[in-house]
């Protein structure tokens, strides 16, 4: 783990950095699984991100604010978002054009929220597909 990434984990609360630690742990399984090409943990806007060479970043956090959830966050000048709505409307929570909602006392679909992370580490190889070839 980059130190600047360990630093941000340190800082979240106990209960919340298994559950951050778990998403951190799938997102690494869509790489070595799908051979993700120039894979990039780092911090960025102050939340662990994640970008790959043909991909957009993706971050994710979770905020005091809202105690209960933390979110997955995607460039909302993709089509990213807009894509999950159409295929994943039933599975997940969506914030807006920007991101995935979870909230820890929910059951997670992780073969859903793992399409969608691969997806985002390969946007560019699929944004000209229709619905990112989902």
């Amino acid at each position: 783990m980059e130190p600047q990434v360990k630093q941000k984990f340190d800082r979240y609360p106990e209960g919340v950095v298994l559950s951050l630690m778990k998403l951190r742990d799938e997102i690494f399984t869509v790489v070595k699984e799908e051979s993700i090409e120039g894979f990039k943990e780092t911090i960025k806007w102050g939340e662990p991100s994640y970008i790959a060479k043909y991909g957009s970043t993706l971050r994710f956090d979770w905020k005091p604010k809202q105690p209960d959830q933390y979110c997955l966050y995607f460039n909302c000048n993709t089509r990213l978002v807009k894509t999950f709505k159409e295929v994943y409307s039933n599975e997940l929570t969506f914030a807006g054009n920007r991101a995935i909602i979870l909230r820890f006392n929910d059951a997670i679909p992780w073969p859903v929220l793992r399409h969608c992370i691969s997806m985002s580490l390969r946007y560019h190889q699929l944004k000209h597909l229709p619905l990112l070839g989902a």
